[in-house]
């Protein structure tokens, strides 16, 4: 069950004067069915496609985005590419210790300016529900530190739910931390030039973590106000819809309470073809990647159409909501840019070009 949105929430978000600009991405795998997606019209009032129509309430605050292509590194796997390059826009020779194009990704430059002043410099989460870990990193992740550094996604809800809102576990965890730089600063004289500069680098990630745990604390009174509770179902049993809803509702909260102004959120992960159910939309488990190679097949292609409907119908809830958000003369909506795409024009082929890009909101 998705959390619900709170009139205190609206009243602390309505009196800011001046709102902070916030970036969103919402994360597709394995690309999409062309044709259903791609308007035939251009110009400010196109007729949506028939997947886009979900987005009809919003055509005043979204822009479509077409053309937009990338380099395809040969010899690497093009899902794992897709995944890694989403956000990057790595060159070819910019290769990650895996062989996959990647560097820092936009969400995390954009985190080292935005996330100065918030309790957490950006929030990865995953509506990866797969029970089986059959697939590399590289497929499950979009945001990266840097080469072998992934910025790691959560996937549980109550996880998500308790690193954002428990107070009080981040205090505990503030005194285990003032242990653990005690410790370290009586060892740094007995260590040698290179092991002081690798436990310097340890050091600064733990001030780091000090640093979002005295934010967060300096938030606890407007956080209890809130008067949240944790999530009640494990996600394993939730349904699609209501998983990426809790998981988005979360993203939401997290962004209007200015816990954070950056935030990627994967719908699913690339490739990793296990069975996965869509209650009332098929009948049984699917393979949404096995289908993407088989779309040649009229039925195949009317089942890929209805998918990525389905996703296009969770992305308008999300951004519904957060229109709905007054933050002072206009809504949270306005305040952000929120992304809807996939690192695949098509899965069919692994294409890199025409990928599909949705924005909605102005970004402030």
């Amino acid at each position: 069950m998705a959390l619900p949105f709170l009139d205190v929430m609206q009243a602390k978000t309505a009196k800011r004067k001046i709102a902070p600009r916030r970036l969103a991405f919402f994360y597709t795998p394995n690309g999409v069915a062309q044709k259903a997606w791609h308007p035939v019209e251009t110009g400010s009032n196109f007729a949506l496609s028939p997947t886009l129509k979900p987005l009809e309430k919003l055509r005043q605050k979204i822009s479509l985005h077409t053309n937009l292509d990338r380099i395809k590194v040969p010899g690497t796997d093009g899902h794992a590419q897709a995944g890694t390059c989403y956000l990057s826009t790595a060159r070819p020779d910019e290769l990650s210790p895996a062989g996959y194009p990647l560097k820092r990704t936009i969400d995390q430059v954009i985190a080292d300016v935005a996330g100065q002043s918030t309790a957490f410099r950006s929030l990865e989460l995953s509506c990866n529900s797969y029970t089986d870990n059959r697939e590399s990193v590289y497929f499950d992740n979009i945001s990266w530190y840097g080469h072998g550094h992934v910025a790691r996604s959560i996937k549980d809800p109550r996880k998500a739910f308790n690193r954002l809102f428990a107070v009080h576990e981040h205090q505990a965890n503030a005194s285990v931390l003032d242990l653990v730089l005690a410790d370290a600063k009586d060892l740094q004289p007995k260590l040698g030039r290179l092991d002081q500069s690798k436990l310097g680098e340890y050091l600064e990630s733990v001030r780091t973590v000090e640093q979002q745990i005295e934010r967060i604390t300096k938030r606890q009174d407007d956080i209890r106000d809130l008067d949240l509770e944790e999530p009640g179902k494990l996600w394993t049993t939730m349904q699609r819809d209501e998983y990426i809803q809790v998981m988005g509702d979360l993203m939401i909260l997290a962004l209007q309470t200015d816990l954070t102004r950056v935030s990627s959120m994967m719908v699913a992960p690339e490739r990793w073809d296990t069975p996965l159910m869509f209650h009332g939309i098929f009948e049984k488990p699917i393979r949404h990647h096995g289908w993407t190679h088989n779309q040649n097949k009229a039925e195949v292609l009317r089942d890929l159409e209805k998918l990525d409907l389905f996703h296009v119908e969770q992305y308008a809830r999300l951004a519904s909501k957060m229109d709905a958000i007054k933050e002072g003369e206009g809504t949270l909506l306005d305040n952000m840019m929120f992304v809807m795409g996939s690192g695949l024009g098509s899965g069919f082929h692994h294409t890199c070009s025409d990928l599909p890009t949705v924005i909605a909101g102005s970004g402030g």
